[in-house]
């Protein structure tokens, strides 16, 4: 049944992108709402999260299914693979793209209105490795721009917290996208695209920390800026630790801890959310 492959083209059977997406929104969702979202936001935010991802991901395998083919990871997905067709491909995200603006509609207008250029950075990050020698940092805006949305919906205002949350995501993105890159560098090497860990050379691995840190200290900064408690911090103390861990994975640069410290960012994520939880619970 064709309805599996789709399921794989979408990526629901590897749902850590999801995650990495959602965290910075509930990020900022939980700060605008002072830890008491809308219940109708929160629920159209995550549903948009999971349909914009899945077609972000039908996207990126159709720009890179020419690519993919010659990257031993990525050789067996469906289009590649020709077990779904690229016009089938187009159709299922265009469909899960209308699926999410349906969504947001029930929003305000300035939600709305954002989410134009939030479906322009998803639907054109596939194609930015082409292009810019740095893709993750596209990645970044792209992933990070339900943080703005979330401000907007729940308080019809992004205010300049929102931008700072975002950038904190930029770095986010370039630290754990770039520990995904570096298990790829040989076939992209071969295949002639870009990537920050390509970019970054022999330096990766301090360019992957020194993002960590950056990431860290605009979160702390933004917790200063709105007024947060002792518990925030402790989730980014937390965040931090995790991030030290990653160190001790990626420092020998061996593919398989590489993807590992990538797939665990899931928890440095939940850490700091789970520090705005106890923020506001306390």
């Amino acid at each position: 049944m064709k309805l599996s492959l789709y399921i794989r083209l979408m990526r629901l059977d590897k749902p850590i992108g999801i995650l990495l997406l959602l965290w910075p929104t509930l990020w900022a969702l939980w700060i605008a709402s002072a830890g008491h979202p809308d219940t109708k936001v929160f629920a159209i935010l995550v549903l948009g999260t999971i349909l914009m991802r899945s077609a972000g991901c039908v996207m990126n395998d159709y720009a890179d299914r020419d690519f993919d083919l010659h990257v031993e990871r990525t050789k067996n997905r469906p289009l590649t693979a020709k077990l779904v067709t690229a016009r089938e491909a187009l159709l299922l995200a265009a469909g899960l793209s209308l699926l999410a603006f349906a969504l947001v509609m029930q929003l305000n207008r300035l939600t709305v209105l954002l989410s134009v250029p939030a479906l322009l950075l998803a639907a054109s990050y596939p194609f930015s490795k082409r292009f810019f020698v740095v893709p993750q940092a596209y990645l970044g805006i792209a992933f990070g721009f339900g943080m703005p949305m979330a401000f907007a919906a729940q308080t019809g205002a992004v205010p300049t917290l929102a931008w700072w949350m975002l950038l904190a995501n930029v770095c986010w993105s370039l630290a754990y996208d770039t520990e995904y890159a570096m298990v790829d560098r040989d076939d992209d090497i071969r295949i002639g695209i870009h990537s920050s860990a390509l970019f970054f050379g022999r330096f990766e691995v301090l360019a992957i920390m020194l993002f960590y840190t950056g990431m860290l200290i605009i979160l702390a900064v933004a917790g200063l800026l709105a007024k947060l408690h002792w518990p925030y911090y402790a989730g980014l103390l937390t965040a931090a630790l995790i991030a030290l861990y990653h160190y001790t994975l990626i420092r020998e640069r061996k593919r398989s801890a590489c993807f590992k410290a990538f797939l665990h960012n899931n928890w440095l994520g939940a850490a700091i959310f789970a520090g705005l939880v106890f923020n506001f619970a306390a």
